[in-house]
């Protein structure tokens, strides 16, 4: 409410309601008649309660924008594919895995719970949703998250103190932006990643502004929402992490200033360290934790995920089957071997061979459960022994061999370099059950047993051991490191030369155990610990997202690159382009992108300029106060979007345009602020023509786009490519054959593109006569040109 009190005019700018004039009476001389409103109380009422109505009518506008139309396709649409999908294993409390923390999957969830659905659906890419999935709620929920986006911006506006003029234009293009428009109106994580991100910022500058009235209720109050927003933004996705490390740097900045002021005592310096790690470090922790506690405790059923975790963590699930595992491990059972280490999977192999070094069996580690990672275990060839004879328990310095059941090798080591770990030596399968040598004996080592006191048996799940390769002395080890395609990014298995005993990564343990000899184990509640469990996940997540890299021998048509996003040379489909499906195509709103990349080079050039004129005594600011505060926009502004975008060119991962959104918010915010420094100086009419013309130029380029957001229900041939023709205004230097390729790679089958290729063809001839002949109507238009 202060933002409102102090934009509120001086009396003196207005004159207050006149008093009430008397009421006509009808003819039973009956007051009836209200005062007619004139233009003065009007003018009096909009002075008086501006700060409210501008604010709720730019909220009331983006709930529109984000609802309108939003069941309009009943198809599972773009990567609700996925994120529909967690929701489902939430309301069926099943164990799943993705690279991405469980805040904003539960939310989705409880999207589901709310409107009804009970988690049957497979939520398959361009299924129609069934009657029992009430879509338009879940899309509801989902899409308030990127309507309050529009009054978010607003009050930051504000807090940046920009004029009125420069906070509706903020507030402007965030509300009519159709990339932000189409990512908020459909059951994905984008809507909650963007709105947890504008109240990090909004936050900070309210305790910014906070500044000088440390330790007050205020101070406290927006200092401690600000460590909230960042938990639950590094909760939802880690992008969140950027926008954190601006709090980071910001804070840093802000306690060296306060280190440098003698005049603040040094318990005072004191406890403003200790509030600030209580606040920004400790409190974001703790609701990042506290996120997958929650996680756990909901998804309490064995489900597709549980193969990232660890052994003991699937036991304590309902529904596995490790109840049936023998106790001990006997010779000729058949066994799965878990990798001990964070985010270890499950040891595996299959027919393909290595590209390089022996050329032999790949040996790898899995996180899914199939039939090749299954292993007989075996004696040495020298010992006589056969499944007939008793049973005969394998015990600590046993050596062994490990034969692969499905394709009947065995597990093998030899001194030729790993495929990717250099230092270590390769790990392959060779032979079988007659060929092979003494490279396929491995020694049992037990290092300790979590249930059992017994260490001279192996026992199932709760036994740590290791494999020692016989002739070469070196340790089995799967230490996450990642195969390229040719070992379908799985995990790279080694055997390492260094006898490192707390070394995780060669630690394992029996997961499953089958042996029709031998009774299954005495039934326990086995349990592990939280904090492993914890760690564990968050580290297979950070694997596996690594793992997220382009192929190199495959096309994909919807990835984008980083320096494509500023400038708007790509979109993204995000469905199929029949004729009888509803169609949108990922694309922002030219003038806001445009803009918003432009006014990050002008501050920088003009932030240039400035610091070069002050090094030779100039001073272009009136106070030192106003020069400040252009370098905390900058800060705010221009720091926050290089730590959105620049490490997007560090990352080894795909990349897609969406992941320019937050970044896309700084530049928007610094727009407002670029406005407000170049007309300054202007008089009113100067500054309201001005602004009131880019108002216009963003509705405008708005409803010219609205359809790509809204939806195009018709068919494709009559969709208007003229949009693309317009984003592509600036590369016009580009040959032609290249912007019909990025065309027709929006279409989903070769057939459609083979004809639509033909037909560009054929009406650009057609054109290119009737401009000969004089009779070109309207050139450079084609009904072919559906970039979308």
């Amino acid at each position: 409410m202060e933002a409102f009190r102090r934009r509120k005019p001086p009396a003196s700018d207005y004159e207050p309601l006149p008093s009430t004039e008397p009421l006509d009476n009808d003819e039973n001389s009956k007051e009836y008649k209200p005062d007619k409103i004139t233009s003065k109380k009007l003018l009096a009422f909009w002075h008086d309660y501006q700060d409210f109505l501008i604010p709720f009518g730019f909220t009331i506008l983006s709930f529109w924008t984000r609802f309108y139309l939003i069941s309009l396709s009943k198809l599972v649409v773009w990567d609700e594919a996925h994120f529909g999908k967690f929701g489902s294993h939430y309301l069926k409390r099943e164990f799943y895995f993705d690279v991405h923390p469980p805040l904003g999957k539960m939310l989705v969830g409880l999207a589901g719970l709310l409107s009804g659905y009970d988690g049957s659906f497979d939520f398959k890419s361009g299924d129609p949703y069934p009657e029992n999935v009430n879509y338009f709620v879940m899309r509801l929920f989902l899409a308030s998250f990127g309507a309050w986006m529009t009054p978010l911006a607003y009050f930051t506006a504000i807090e940046l103190d920009y004029s009125q003029h420069a906070v509706a234009l903020v507030a402007l293009m965030v509300l009519l932006d159709t990339a932000y428009i189409a990512i908020s109106r459909f059951i994905l994580l984008d809507s909650m990643l963007l709105f947890f991100t504008l109240t990090t910022v909004y936050c900070l500058t309210k305790f910014h502004n906070e500044r000088n009235n440390p330790f007050s209720i205020d101070w406290w109050t927006w200092l401690s929402l600000t460590g909230i927003s960042i938990g639950c933004v590094s909760s939802v996705k880690w992008v969140g992490l950027f926008v954190t490390a601006l709090v980071g740097f910001y804070t840093i900045e802000d306690l060296w200033e306060k280190f440098g002021d003698l005049t603040i005592p040094k318990i005072v310096y004191l406890q403003h360290w200790v509030a600030r790690i209580g606040c920004l470090i400790i409190l974001p922790i703790t609701l990042y934790i506290l996120s997958f506690v929650i996680h756990f405790a909901i998804l309490s059923n064995s489900g597709p995920g549980d193969a990232q975790m660890s052994s003991l963590f699937q036991a304590s699930l309902n529904g596995n089957d490790f109840d049936q595992n023998p106790l001990k491990l006997a010779y000729g059972s058949k066994i799965t071997l878990k990798n001990m280490g964070y985010g270890g999977g499950l040891l595996h192999s299959h027919v393909q061979t290595f590209p390089t070094g022996s050329e032999q069996q790949q040996v790898t580690c899995y996180h899914h459960k199939d039939n090749n990672n299954e292993w007989f275990v075996k004696k040495p060839r020298e010992i006589k022994w056969s499944e007939e004879d008793e049973i005969e328990f394998v015990k600590n310095g046993d050596s062994i061999r490990l034969l692969h059941v499905q394709t009947g090798r065995n597990l093998h080591s030899h001194p030729v370099a790993a495929p990717i770990t250099k230092s270590q030596w390769e790990v392959s399968c060779y032979g079988n059950e007659t060929i092979g040598d003494y490279n396929d004996y491995w020694v049992v080592e037990v290092l300790d047993d979590v249930h059992e006191k017994d260490i001279q048996h192996v026992h199932s799940l709760t036994s740590r051991i290791r494999f020692r390769h016989q002739p070469l002395g070196c340790y089995l080890r799967a230490a996450n490191v990642v195969l390229p395609q040719w070992g379908f990014k799985q995990v790279e298995v080694t055997c390492d030369k260094t006898n490192n005993t707390r070394d995780a990564y060669t630690h394992w343990n029996i997961e499953r155990h089958w042996n029709d000899k031998l009774p299954p184990a005495p039934r326990a509640k086995y349990r592990s610990k939280f904090l492993h469990d914890f760690w564990h996940l968050n580290v297979a997540m950070y694997t596996s997202n690594n793992a997220l890299v382009p192929d190199p021998d495959k096309e994909d048509n919807l990835a984008s690159t980083p320096g494509q996003w500023p400038i708007l040379e790509v979109g993204l489909r995000m469905c199929s382009w029949a004729d009888d499906v509803v169609k949108y195509f990922l694309l922002g709103n030219p003038v806001v992108w445009w803009s918003g990349t432009l006014s990050l080079a002008l501050y920088v050039i003009v932030l240039g300029w400035y610091l070069v004129r002050r090094q030779r005594q100039y001073q272009d600011f009136a106070s030192p106060a106003r020069w400040n505060h252009f370098l905390y926009i900058g800060k705010i502004c221009v720091l926050g979007w290089l730590l959105h975008y620049i490490p997007f060119f560090i990352m080894g991962r795909v990349t897609y345009l969406h992941h320019y959104f937050p970044a896309l918010y700084f530049s928007i915010l610094l727009v407002g602020f670029i406005f407000d420094h170049f007309t300054s100086a202007f008089n009113r009419n100067t500054r309201n023509a001005i602004f009131g013309f880019a108002y216009v130029l963003v509705i405008v380029v708005f409803w010219y786009f609205k359809d790509i957001a809204f939806g195009m229900d018709y068919p494709s041939k009559f969709v208007d490519c003229s949009f693309q023709r317009l984003v592509s205004v600036a590369w016009a230097c580009r040959r032609q054959q290249k912007l019909m390729n990025s065309c027709l790679k929006q279409y989903t089958t070769q057939e459609e593109q083979d004809k639509l290729k033909l037909q560009f063809i054929s009406e650009k001839r057609n054109q290119e006569k009737k401009k000969s002949d004089g009779k070109d109507e309207n050139p450079g238009t084609t009904s072919f040109g559906n970039d979308s």
